[in-house]
């Protein structure tokens, strides 16, 4: 995949999977393009395949014409599964198939933003390291826990290759031309972009707490971060002052000063989100869930559950079969109803 520099032009075939992640497609295709023109030369060549060979549209609905069924694949080097939204619930079987014979016959085959879930499915990540879009990282981890997922930008292991989403994308294609053609193109065609650092594989897919936070206090940024470690097993609150070297007291005013909130309820409206992902992207029972975040049985996970967001667990998974995970992830503010007593 991408190594051989006297193989050319490399041929790849991008496969949409309906809701399909515009931005991370064009961040893939668009370097492609660009390093033809630097270099003056067709060095790529790609196509737009769907499974039916009928237009496919994407997240923002803006429908892309493909330019054959995958029945119709010619002999591409690569072929990269492009997804996006609610992929968990897709399962053509053709399309496992697919990518199955793709990789039989010798090609490299990868995906972007939540396609690992489809090569998972395939096989195709047996004793490979991936990634996936960090919202999805969890719902992944519980439903394929033999495989080794990180939550790098993107990961390249001998012929799998799987990206984040998103403009992790155009890193990795960057990545993949300079080691074919040299990093003085690749830089090229990065500058044509106005990206100003190509970013490595093991870069983080998330912002730095305090970029995220908008905080610099760095004892609270410590305690955060020991917060979003551990979900499952929670810690106390005087864990969590020890470990930053502050008193109870003091860890409670910091989250007042600089997040209206305490750190019982900011820490249970963490482990909420986390459940609201694994509720909409996997078929993980309730009970399953509320282990899994943390909580002691399924009746207190409903009860906080409800409380935070309105609604049962169970009509969250309802909701979210029908509509998908439409709403926002957020935190509620801080003066909305939460169950502050328990960890």
């Amino acid at each position: 995949m991408f190594d051989d520099p006297n193989e050319i032009p490399t041929r790849l075939g991008f496969l949409l999977i309906r809701d399909f992640s515009m931005m991370a497609f064009t961040s893939a295709v668009e370097p492609l393009r660009s390093a033809n023109r630097m270099a003056g030369r067709t060095l790529y060549e790609w196509r737009i395949y769907s499974a039916d060979g009928e237009p496919v549209a994407a997240s923002n609905g803006i429908q892309v014409v493909p330019h054959a069924a995958m029945s119709d694949v010619g002999r591409e080097h690569t072929i990269v599964v492009v997804t996006g939204i609610d992929v968990q619930k897709y399962g053509d079987e053709r399309v496992l198939g697919f990518v199955r014979r793709m990789a039989r016959q010798g090609a490299a085959v990868g995906a972007l933003c939540t396609g690992s879930h489809i090569l998972a499915r395939a096989g195709l990540l047996d004793g490979r390291r991936c990634t996936i879009h960090w919202e999805n990282l969890g719902g992944f981890a519980e439903e394929f826990p033999e495989i080794e997922v990180s939550s790098d930008l993107y990961e390249i292991d001998r012929d799998r290759f799987t990206c984040s989403g998103g403009t992790a994308a155009l890193d990795m294609m960057l990545h993949l031309i300079g080691r074919q053609h040299g990093q003085t193109l690749a830089n090229e065609v990065s500058e044509q972009f106005i990206h100003d650092r190509i970013r490595e594989p093991h870069d983080h897919q998330r912002m730095e707490l305090r970029s995220r936070l908008g905080v610099s206090h760095p004892k609270l940024i410590a305690v955060i971060g020991e917060m979003e470690t551990n979900l499952e097993e929670p810690l106390s609150q005087t864990e969590l002052a020890e470990r930053a070297g502050l008193s109870t007291r003091q860890l409670e005013r910091l989250f007042r000063n600089y997040l209206g909130s305490t750190p019982t309820r900011y820490y249970l409206t963490l482990r909420l989100q986390r459940a609201r992902q694994l509720l909409v992207q996997t078929s993980m029972s309730i009970l399953s869930v509320a282990l899994a975040c943390g909580f002691v049985s399924a009746s207190h996970f409903s009860k906080c559950y409800r409380e935070c967001f309105g609604r049962t667990p169970r009509a969250e998974r309802a909701i979210g079969g029908v509509t998908g995970n439409a709403t926002p992830l957020t935190a509620p503010p801080p003066e909305a109803p939460l169950i502050a007593g328990q960890v």
